[in-house]
C-alpha cells in the first residue's frame, strides 16, 4: 500500500485479539487506523491510516468498530489495517451501597444523582448498580461536580474507556461513547 492507495473496508475480517489472527499478525506489516470513540460507532467513515493509506469504512448498519479489528488483509505482501479505538476515561458511579439502605431513601438519592447528571448534561449508562458517564470535561471538573452534591453513600471512581467497553451491547457503547463529543437538544447524533 502506498500512500495514495484507497482500501474500501466493507467488512471486519476479524480480531487482532484471536490467536490465528494474532499468528498472521505477528510477522506482516501493520497499518493502523486510529479512531475515537464517537467515530468508532459510525458505520460510514474515511479517514487516513498511520501510514497514510486512505480507508473508505462502509459497514453494515448497526456495526461498530471495535478495538483490534483486522479491517484489511493482503496475504501475499502480508499486509493488514487493524483499527485501534481510542476511547476517552469513563466516569464510573457505584450505587452498591444504597441496596443496604430502606428503599424511600436509595431512590431519593439516585433520583438526586439523576438530577445531577442530567443538570450538567452528561449523557449516561445505568448498568445494574453502576452508572457509566463518559468524560465531556476535564477529570477534575466532573469529580468536582460530584463532590459538590455530597452523595452520602455513592462512590465513583475514573477507568479508561476500553475496561468499560466490553460489558456494554452495541446501543450502549453508542450512547456512551458516541455521544462523548458533548450533548445536543435536537436529536441528532454529535
Amino acid at each position: 500500500m502506498t500512500v495514495r492507495d484507497l482500501v474500501r473496508v466493507t467488512a471486519v475480517l476479524g480480531s487482532s485479539a484471536d490467536d490465528d489472527w494474532a499468528g498472521r499478525l505477528a510477522g506482516a506489516r501493520v497499518d493502523v487506523l486510529h479512531v475515537g470513540q464517537a467515530e468508532a460507532q459510525k458505520s460510514r467513515l474515511r479517514t487516513i491510516t498511520t501510514y497514510g493509506t486512505e480507508v473508505a469504512v462502509s459497514l453494515d448498519r448497526g456495526t461498530q468498530l471495535r478495538d483490534g479489528d483486522v479491517l484489511y488483509w493482503d496475504d501475499d505482501r502480508r499486509a493488514a489495517i487493524v483499527a485501534r479505538v481510542d476511547l476517552g476515561d469513563v466516569l464510573v458511579i457505584d450505587l452498591t451501597a444504597l441496596t443496604t439502605r430502606p428503599v424511600t431513601e436509595a431512590m431519593s438519592e439516585c433520583v438526586e444523582l439523576g438530577h445531577a447528571l442530567g443538570n450538567q448534561h452528561w449523557a449516561a449508562v445505568v448498568k445494574g448498580l453502576r452508572v457509566f458517564v463518559p468524560l465531556t470535561i476535564a477529570r477534575a471538573v466532573m469529580a468536582a461536580v460530584m463532590k459538590t452534591h455530597a452523595f452520602e453513600r455513592v462512590t465513583y471512581t475514573f477507568v479508561p474507556g476500553a475496561e468499560v467497553a466490553g460489558y456494554l451491547t452495541p446501543n450502549e457503547a453508542r450512547r456512551l461513547f458516541g455521544t462523548a463529543t458533548g450533548h445536543n437538544h435536537n436529536g441528532e447524533a454529535p
